[in-house]
C-alpha cells in the first residue's frame, strides 16, 4: 500500500489524515496537542491512527507536517543564542530599522528586543556596491578575525548579512565557509541564501530570525525524523512552508523561518483543493481553532500572496500566503475590562489548562464555555464523546463573569459569542472590503474546530449568502497537507528600467540561472521528470514606488516577453490592485522569480448526485440563538448525511472534528463531494 499522512499540530489539537493513494481510502484522527513536546502528540497520534485504520506503518511513504514550533519559539523567545556579522558601520541596524510603528497610536508599545545582543555583533571590513562592484575587498585576515570573534562569543548560531550581498555574495560565502569549517557545531545563516533580495533591514531581520530558529528546529526535526523512521521506516518527512507547499527536512533545518506560518498555510492548500472540487473559484476562508482565527481570500482558486510580514513584532521578507490572524478562538478568554465592558481575547486558555468545560483545570470563561451554555456544543462531549465536556463548570465560570457585568447568564454567553464573531468579521473586512473586494460576492468556507460553529453568524454580519463547509473541516489543515506539492521559491535580482534595451538578454540570463537552480533542486529531491514544473513571475513597479507587484508570466519556448506587453499587463494589474494606473509613468524591473514545483496532488473522482431528499434528524437540542427564548434545533450526524440530502434550520450537525450551527431560516444541503452547503437567509 501507498499511504500518505498529513499531520497538523495546533495549539489545542493535533490532527491526522491518512490516504491510500492507490485506493483512495481515507482515515482521520484527532488528539489533544502536547504544546511542550509537540513530537509526542505526533508519534502517539500516528500510532493510534494506524491502529484505528488498520494501517501498516511500513506502508506509509510520506508524512507531511504542518508545524507551530518556529512560531512558538518566537512567541516564547526561546531560540538560539546568536552572533551577527555585518558590514562595518551597520552594527546597529537591528535597532535603527525603519521609521515604522506597527501600533502607531499605542504610546506604551515597545519595539521587541533585538535577538542579538550588541556585544555579539561583529563588523566586517568589506564593501560592495549595489551593482556588485567590490569597493573594499575582504581580506583573509579579516575572515580569520571574525571566526575568532564568533568562537569567543560562545553562541549556537550566527547570521551573516553583508551590504548588497544579493548582488555579489562572494564575501558572505567565504565567511560562511570559514565558520562552518572552524566551528562545525554552530548553525550558519547567510542572507544571500535565506533571501537574496534588496531592502537591507528586512533581509537582515529575516536572516537573524532564521538563525534564531535554526537550533530549535534542527533539534525538533532531527528527533522527529529519527523517531518517525523507527515507526515508519519507508516514510519521507516533508514540512509545510508559509507560502504553501512542502520542503524537505534538510531545507527546513537550514531555513526554518519559511515555516513560521506553516499550519495556517496548510489550511489554505486544503481550502483551494475543496473549492476546486466544488467549483467555487472565489472563496473567503475562516480557520478558527483554539487560540486564533485566520482568514484569507482566494480568487480563481489561488490565494493572495505577500512578501512583507511581521511575525511577533519582527519584519520578515519571505513569500507567504496572505493570512490575517485575530485572537479569536474557542479558547479565547472572556473578561471584564477596567471600563466595565465585556471583552474577548486575545489571551487564550489554549490546550492547557483549556476552557473550564474541558476539565483540565481551566478556571476562566472562554468562547467554548459560552457555546456550551448556549446549547451549541453537545453536552455528550467532543470527538464522538471521547472528550467529555463539563456543562456545570462552563455555566459556573460564565456566571461569575455575568455577575461582574450585571447581566443574566445566557445574555453574557451570547455577548461572548457576538464579540468573537464581530472580531472575525472585522478580520474578513480587512482582507476584502479594505482591498476593494465585496465579501458578498464570495463563498465563506469555515474550517478548524470552531469555524463551522460561528460561520453563519460571521456570514450574516458580512451579508454573505453562501457557506461551504468541507467534509472534515476540523481536519482540513491536515487534509491540505495531502494535497500540497513540494515547492522551492527561487529569486534573481534584476534592477533595471523595463524600457532598457538590455532587458531581453538580461531576462534570458536570469531565467537560465533560475532554471539551473530549479533543476539542481529537482535532482537533490529525487523528483521524477513527469512531476516537475515551474512558474515564473516578474516583480515590477513604477519608478519611485516603494513596493512592487508580481506579474505571472506565460513563457513559450523560453522567449523573453516583450516590454510593451509587460507594460500593459502591469498597468492592468496595478489598476486591479490599487484602483488606478499611470500609463505615462516609467516602469522598472525589481527581480525575476521562479517557483519549482514537484507535483504530489491526486484528484478524486466526483460523486454523482442522487435526487434531493430531506435528511432525517437523530434528535433535538435546546439551543439559544438570540435573546428570545431557546428553540429546539434538529440534530444531525454528519457521517449519516449523503449527497442530495437537505434540511432547514434551526439545526445542529455534530461530527468528530467540529460542530456546525445552522440558524433559523437557513437551508443546508450536501453537494456531490460531500460538502455541506448552507444558504443564509438574510
Amino acid at each position: 500500500m501507498n499511504w500518505i499522512v498529513g499531520v497538523d499540530v495546533g495549539g489545542t489539537f493535533t490532527d491526522f489524515t491518512a490516504r491510500d493513494m492507490e485506493t483512495g481510502r481515507t482515515h482521520v484522527h484527532k488528539r489533544p496537542s502536547t504544546p511542550s513536546r509537540p513530537a509526542e502528540a505526533i508519534l502517539s497520534g500516528l500510532d493510534e491512527l494506524c491502529k484505528l485504520g488498520r494501517i501498516d506503518p511500513a506502508g506509509i511513504t510520506r508524512l507531511s507536517h504542518g508545524t507551530t514550533v518556529a512560531t512558538n519559539a518566537l512567541i516564547q523567545h526561546r531560540g538560539g543564542r546568536l552572533a551577527l556579522i555585518v558590514t562595518k558601520g551597520f552594527r546597529d541596524l537591528l535597532e535603527i530599522g525603519r521609521q515604522v510603528r506597527p501600533k502607531i497610536y499605542d504610546f506604551q508599545a515597545d519595539h521587541p528586543p533585538a535577538l542579538v545582543e550588541r556585544p555579539q555583533r561583529f563588523e566586517a571590513a568589506e564593501r560592495v556596491t549595489s551593482n556588485g562592484e567590490v569597493l573594499l575587498p575582504l581580506a583573509e585576515a579579516e575572515v580569520a578575525r571574525l571566526v575568532d570573534e564568533v568562537r569567543r562569543a560562545d553562541v549556537d548560531a550566527v547570521a551573516v548579512c553583508l551590504l548588497f550581498s544579493f548582488a555579489l555574495p562572494d564575501h558572505e560565502r567565504r565567511i560562511g565557509k570559514a565558520l562552518r569549517a572552524a566551528l562545525p557545531g554552530i548553525h550558519v545563516s547567510l542572507s544571500h541564501e535565506v533571501q537574496p533580495e534588496f531592502r537591507e533591514y528586512e533581509r537582515l531581520s529575516t536572516s537573524v530570525l532564521n538563525a534564531y530558529l535554526q537550533p530549535v528546529m534542527a533539534e525538533y526535526l532531527t528527533a522527529l525524523e529519527t523517531q518517525l523512521h523507527d515507526e515508519a521506516p519507508d516514510s519521507r518527512l516533508g514540512v509545510n512552508q508559509s507560502s504553501g507547499g512542502l520542503i524537505s527536512v534538510d531545507r527546513a533545518r537550514r531555513f526554518p523561518i519559511r515555516t513560521a506560518l506553516s499550519g495556517p498555510a496548510a489550511g489554505i492548500s486544503g481550502a483551494i483543493d475543496i473549492a476546486r472540487r466544488a467549483g467555487e473559484p472565489d472563496v473567503i476562508t475562516l480557520d478558527m481553532g483554539g487560540t486564533s482565527a485566520d482568514v484569507a481570500l482566494i480568487r480563481d482558486y489561488a490565494a493572495d500572496m505577500t512578501r512583507e510580514r511581521w511575525v511577533e513584532g519582527y519584519p520578515v521578507r519571505l513569500s507567504a500566503i496572505d493570512i490575517q490572524a485575530v485572537g479569536a478562538g474557542g479558547g479565547s478568554i472572556a473578561w471584564r475590562d477596567a471600563d466595565g465592558l465585556l471583552k474577548v481575547g486575545p489571551d487564550s486558555a489554549g490546550a492547557v489548562p483549556g476552557p473550564a468545560c474541558y476539565r483540565r483545570g481551566g478556571t476562566k470563561p472562554t468562547v467554548s464555555d459560552a457555546n456550551l451554555v448556549l446549547g451549541r456544543l453537545p453536552d455528550t462531549g467532543l470527538l464522538k464523546g471521547e472528550m467529555a465536556l463539563d456543562t456545570e463548570a462552563a455555566r459556573r465560570v460564565v456566571d461569575e463573569l455575568a455577575r461582574s457585568i450585571d447581566l443574566p447568564l445566557e445574555y453574557t454567553a451570547l455577548g461572548i459569542v457576538d464579540i468573537v464573531v464581530a472580531n472575525m468579521a472585522q478580520a474578513v473586512r480587512k482582507i476584502s472590503i479594505e482591498r476593494g473586494f465585496d465579501p458578498r460576492e464570495f463563498t465563506l468556507m469555515p474550517f478548524g474546530g470552531a469555524g463551522p460553529l460561528h460561520a453563519v453568524a460571521v456570514a450574516r454580519a458580512l451579508g454573505m449568502r453562501k457557506i461551504l463547509v468541507p467534509p472534515s473541516p476540523g481536519l482540513l489543515c491536515a487534509q491540505g497537507l495531502l494535497a500540497s506539492d513540494d515547492r522551492e521559491n527561487l529569486v534573481q535580482p534584476m534592477p533595471m528600467p523595463l524600457s532598457d534595451a538590455s532587458f531581453a538578454p538580461r531576462f534570458a540570463a536570469a531565467l537560465a540561472k533560475l532554471s539551473g537552480q530549479a533543476q539542481d533542486w529537482f535532482a537533490a529531491e529525487d523528483v521524477l521528470p513527469h512531476r516537475r514544473s515551474t512558474e515564473v513571475l516578474l516583480d515590477l513597479r513604477y519608478i519611485g514606488q516603494n513596493f512592487e507587484l508580481s506579474l505571472p508570466l506565460d513563457l513559450h519556448d523560453g522567449e523573453s516577453p516583450a516590454a510593451e506587453a509587460l507594460s500593459e499587463a502591469f498597468h492592468a494589474a496595478h489598476e486591479r490592485t490599487y484602483g488606478f494606473c499611470d500609463k505615462d509613468s516609467p516602469i522598472e524591473v525589481v527581480c525575476v522569480r521562479m517557483i519549482a514545483i514537484a507535483r504530489n496532488h491526486h484528484t478524486a473522482p466526483d460523486v454523482e448526485v442522487p435526487e434531493p431528499s430531506e435528511a432525517i434528524s437523530v434528535g433535538e437540542r435546546r439551543v439559544i440563538f438570540a435573546r428570545d427564548e431557546a428553540v429546539m434545533a434538529a440534530v444531525f450526524h454528519r457521517e449519516a448525511l449523503h449527497p442530495g440530502d437537505w434540511f432547514h434550520g434551526p439545526a445542529i450537525v455534530d461530527q468528530l472534528d467540529t460542530t456546525i450551527v445552522i440558524h433559523p431560516g437557513d437551508r443546508a444541503h450536501v453537494d456531490s463531494v460531500f460538502n455541506l452547503v448552507i444558504e443564509v437567509n438574510r
